[in-house]
Order: structure tokens, then C-alpha cells, then sequence
């Protein structure tokens, strides 16, 4: 379980680094890749996947796939933002 957590935080820690990086380009452009958090639409959709994922993964790999089916979560709701205009 260990080795699954920390992999997980590094594919979270990239996606924090990828939005400094183009924070960094182009000032602003870090609230636009994180307005996910505000849209429904792509937390449902996360959520969803989370959960569909979570309970399969629990069958199958226990702990371990449902820190995948989180990672999986969050990482859809985060695709699912993208280039949606913040209302």
C-alpha cells in the first residue's frame, strides 16, 4: 500500500507542477486549470468514475485500487474542466 500512496501523490504533485509551470507563462491560466473544483458537471463526472472505480477496485485489490479509483476521480473531474468557461 505504501508504494501505491506515494505514486499517487507524485501523479498529484506533476499536475500540481504543470499548473505552476504555465502559472508561471502565463499569469492566470492556474485558476482556469483548477475552476474543475467549481464546475459541477466535472465533479460529478469525477465522482461517478470514483465511485464506479472504487467499488470495482475494492473487489479486486482492496485499499490499494481504491486510492486508484480516487486518483482516477479526481484526475476525469480535472480532464472534464478543461476548456470549459468559467460562468
Amino acid at each position: 500500500m505504501g508504494t501505491t500512496l506515494v505514486v499517487a501523490a507524485i501523479v498529484i504533485a506533476a499536475v500540481v507542477v504543470r499548473t505552476a509551470v504555465a502559472e508561471i507563462k502565463e499569469p492566470g491560466s492556474g485558476s482556469r486549470q483548477w475552476s474543475f473544483l467549481t464546475d459541477s458537471r466535472a465533479l460529478t463526472a469525477g465522482a461517478i468514475t470514483a465511485l464506479v472505480l472504487g467499488l470495482l477496485a475494492w473487489r479486486q485489490a482492496g485499499g490499494e485500487g481504491v486510492v486508484w479509483a480516487g486518483l482516477a476521480g479526481v484526475l476525469v473531474a480535472f480532464a472534464m474542466g478543461q476548456g470549459r468557461r468559467p460562468r
